[in-house]
């Protein structure tokens, strides 16, 4: 599938559109280009018109000055792109980095948001201080492996404390041999998206009154980790029910099946769903 190429202020976005419905964006997390949310946009074409991009820096999306790159950037990404795509509000869905950028989107921009489902965003200023403390030596840690041993050091971290298990995977999930492109994809997210999602500060009280109907998800299978702990409070503070999702912290990309289905019946319940 060939992609396009919308130019922003400080960027050009590469991004693909599938299917036919109301139109989805789908939000990777980490270093995840387009293809992380290749399998779950497949089985999500027949009934949405799909979404998906390389945020910028990462793949096929350049970035003119990575250092300005901040959650508050990635979200008028979103925005200037589904302004490209569609002129009615749209559906969101983002995962952990990708769950933040789109409440960030939300909050900034009300009128494009049909509906948001942020599955266990990083939202690190939400959690507790002692809680708070441990997230923040995690990514921390990250950054220190990556500086000390490279990007191989610093994912296992990020494994360990997102609970990322590859074999928490449907059987006939995809499994993406990692090339040079996600190489380079992880070293952007551990040298400026990591900075910019340890400082940013979610404004609950924007978000709240944005009038935006907003799902916090979390995975089954990731209960002891703290971006699972992110997904419930702000379910919290949002006084809504949490969204369960198939698989642990990455089940939109090890578990598509899963969480295509699960996604429509989220969105079926808030009334965005195709029936």
């Amino acid at each position: 599938m060939r992609g396009s190429v919308l130019e922003v202020p400080g960027a050009r976005l590469r991004y693909f559109v599938r299917g036919t419905g109301p139109v989805l964006a789908l939000v990777a997390g980490g270093h995840g280009d387009a293809g992380v949310t290749d399998a779950l946009a497949a089985r999500l074409a027949d009934r949405y018109t799909v979404v998906t991009y390389d945020r910028r820096g990462l793949s096929g999306s350049a970035v003119d000055e990575p250092g300005r790159t901040t959650v508050a950037v990635h979200a008028e990404d979103v925005s200037r792109l589904l302004a490209a795509v569609t002129g009615e509000p749209a559906l969101v869905f983002g995962s952990s980095l990708g769950g933040l950028v789109a409440l960030e989107f939300a909050l900034r921009h009300p009128g494009r948001a049909r509906a948001v489902v942020a599955h266990e965003p990083a939202a690190v200023r939400l959690l507790p201080g002692p809680e708070r403390a441990v997230a923040l030596r995690d990514l921390a840690g990250a950054r220190e492996a990556f500086e000390a041993a490279g990007v191989d050091a610093a994912l296992r971290g990020f494994a360990e404390f997102a609970g990322i298990d590859p074999t928490d995977r449907e059987p006939d999930a995809p499994v993406r041999a990692r090339g040079p492109e996600q190489v380079r994809n992880a070293e952007f997210l551990l040298r400026y998206d990591l900075a910019s999602l340890r400082e940013h500060r979610l404004d609950l009280a924007a978000l709240k009154g944005s009038g935006v109907r907003v799902v916090a998800g979390v995975g089954e299978n990731s209960g002891r980790f703290w971006p699972h702990r992110c997904g419930e409070l702000l379910a919290a503070e949002l006084g809504t029910g949490c969204a369960v999702f198939p698989g642990g912290h990455n089940g939109y990309a090890f578990r598509p099946r899963g969480t295509a289905r699960r996604l429509h019946e989220v969105l079926g319940t808030l009334g965005s769903g195709t029936g």
